[in-house]
């Protein structure tokens, strides 16, 4: 059975973040890359990926500005995004998850922890993607 990759979006300006998370995630997943912000948001509106792992230190746009712009951009701003960050404080973390991320990973990261969290928030998407489909078939009466 031919079955679809989920994308997933990473978005880091740091090229070893980027190999790293890719050389794990890609037999799984159809990694797309962005190396700033603008990118990034020009990536996911285009791509429309399933996730998207987000830096918060980056140069001209930080990831917090990233996903603030993301949230206000209507054909994005419902795609779940993690943080992978160096930043760990407890500030950092509730600063990301208050802005509307879904999860917050501190670098160095484990590979093992990452593919666990991935793989939880892609089964909640597909818990969410039925839902929605048992909500319009009720609608719609189908």
């Amino acid at each position: 059975m031919n079955k679809k990759l989920k994308k997933i979006l990473i978005i880091d300006d740091e090229k070893m973040n980027i190999i790293a998370l890719a050389h794990f995630l890609k037999p799984e997943y159809e990694i797309l890359i962005a190396i700033d912000g603008a990118a990034g948001i020009e990536a996911a509106k285009k791509h429309l990926p399933d996730l998207i792992l987000l830096d918060v230190i980056m140069p001209e746009m930080n990831g917090y500005d990233t996903l603030v712009k993301m949230k206000e951009t209507e054909e994005i701003k419902n795609i779940p995004v993690i943080f992978i960050s160096g930043m760990s404080t407890n500030e950092d973390e509730e600063k990301g998850l208050s802005l509307g991320a879904v999860d917050y990973i501190t670098k160095p990261f484990k590979k093992h922890i990452v593919k666990a969290r991935i793989e939880t928030h892609m089964k909640l998407i597909e818990y969410a993607n039925i839902i929605d489909d048992l909500k319009n078939k009720k609608e719609t009466g189908n």
